[in-house]
């Protein structure tokens, strides 16, 4: 049986030896200065991910497991220019027998079922009806529905494990049932299909069933323009259900909510946002992925005898930790 004395990904400083369970995923047989090679490879748990290294790989070495699979390691942690890695003595395909599945889940089933239940809740309140059909039709597709409640909302920044998408856009859902109301001349409903509708393609733009990765739909088209396909789909099945047209108007803003929501050109929206409930549901989500990256970057941190994270360069500073 799996062991109970567990050092989760979190949890680990420098100079630890290590002897057990990871999720591998990003494996690479690279060449060092010298032309040996190494073998680089990411390893997760619920609590995060730790990069790991092992000298003088093979072929083999390589081979011998897959992205996705559980692997047993041996080795030892320690810091290097400011992060934790694993140096890797050994990696190995665990055994069923090691394995805890319960180790690399981040969000517990029941913790997924009521946050499901809150979306209904909250789509049921929709007092518009073209955008009220537009939600009872994603929630009576079960196949949609099953692949949002499991897939992550991004790979590595933000919610980035199983469950992640679905607590990403009630978060964004519940800001704007906080932020609307401050706000009368933004349309609520829509701000609501916008969070739901933004990342939503992130269903087929990301493969999860054990690690993280991009489809190739993903990797050639992306989120926001299997979004719009996605969404013109869902509005063509409603149609045909009850025989009641879509306003194309309103057609036309939600697939802007969708293109216009990274805010910027160089963050990969095609357009700016140009209506009031596009400038809003950028903002918003914004906050809520950086929350989320910052939190699990001070959660990360190795530097467990410093009130500060180390310099993140991809952030041009360092994090005050919260006062425990």
């Amino acid at each position: 049986m799996p062991s109970n004395t567990r050092r989760y990904v979190s949890q680990l400083a420098h100079n630890e030896s290590i002897s057990q369970v990871f999720l591998a995923s990003d494996k690479q047989l690279r060449p060092n200065r010298n032309g040996n090679l190494y073998l680089q490879v990411d390893l997760a748990d619920r609590s995060g991910t730790v990069n790991a290294r092992m000298w003088n790989a093979s072929d083999n070495d390589y081979r011998a497991f897959e992205n996705g699979d559980y692997v047993h390691v041996e080795g030892a942690t320690q810091l290097f220019q400011g992060n934790l890695q694993l140096i890797a003595n050994r990696i190995r395909k665990a055994r069923p027998d090691e394995v805890d599945e319960s180790d690399f889940v981040t969000l517990q089933s029941a913790e997924v079922d009521q946050m499901r239940g809150r979306l209904v809740e909250i789509l049921g309140g929709i007092q518009s009806a073209p955008l009220s059909r537009l939600a009872q039709g994603f929630l009576a597709d079960e196949a949609l529905l099953a692949k949002f409640c499991q897939a992550p909302a991004g790979m590595k920044n933000h919610h980035a494990y199983q469950g992640g998408l679905l607590e990403h856009v009630l978060s964004l859902m519940e800001l704007v049932l906080v932020i609307a109301p401050r706000y009368p001349q933004l349309d609520q409903d829509k701000l609501l299909l916008g969070a739901l509708l933004h990342d939503l393609a992130k269903v087929d733009e990301l493969a999860y069933e054990r690690d993280i990765s991009y489809t190739d739909e993903g990797q050639l088209l992306g989120h926001m323009v299997l979004g719009i396909t996605l969404l013109d789909n869902l509005v063509r099945t409603i149609v045909q259900q009850d025989g009641q047209p879509f306003p194309a108007r309103l057609l036309l803003e939600l697939k802007h909510l969708i293109i216009s929501h990274h805010g910027q050109y160089e963050y990969g929206s095609s357009k700016l946002p140009m209506t009031l409930e596009a400038v809003a549901l950028h903002h918003l989500d914004n906050l809520d992925a950086k929350l989320a990256n910052f939190t699990q970057l001070i959660t990360d941190c190795p530097n467990t005898d410093s009130n500060w994270t180390q310099y993140y360069s991809q952030l041009g500073r360092k994090l005050l930790k919260p006062e425990k």
